[in-house]
């Protein structure tokens, strides 16, 4: 599955730079693509830097080009069926970041311990 996840994702990230514009929503990437193991449906991971629009609004956005993309897919896809495209936010940026502020702010709080100490 998982080198057929990572055919997808390339070829959606090269249908996204060359066929599909969604710079109005911000710059939008793809991060990792789940294709079911029957292979009829991939979950399609995205970050966007630089929004334009609300998380909410940007998700309805992408997943209304599902058709679009999947057109542009099945000729460069050698599967029996192109697989239906479900579009989600991936967070795990955000998490990462948010781990590494924490970490960040504890290294703060023991370097003043010790410096009051």
């Amino acid at each position: 599955m998982d080198r057929v996840g990572n055919q997808v994702l390339d070829i959606l990230s090269g249908i996204l730079s060359k066929h599909i514009n969604l710079s109005y929503l911000g710059f939008v990437t793809f991060t990792f693509v789940d294709v079911a193991p029957d292979l009829r449906t991939a979950k399609v991971y995205y970050s966007v830097l630089g929004r334009k629009k609300t998380d909410n609004e940007i998700n309805v956005a992408i997943n209304q080009k599902r058709k679009a993309f999947k057109k542009f897919m099945g000729p460069e896809l050698h599967l029996r069926s192109t697989p239906d495209l479900h579009f989600y936010f991936d967070d795990s940026l955000l998490y990462g970041d948010k781990i590494n502020q924490l970490l960040h702010d504890v290294e703060i709080k023991e370097e003043d311990d010790s410096e009051h100490s």
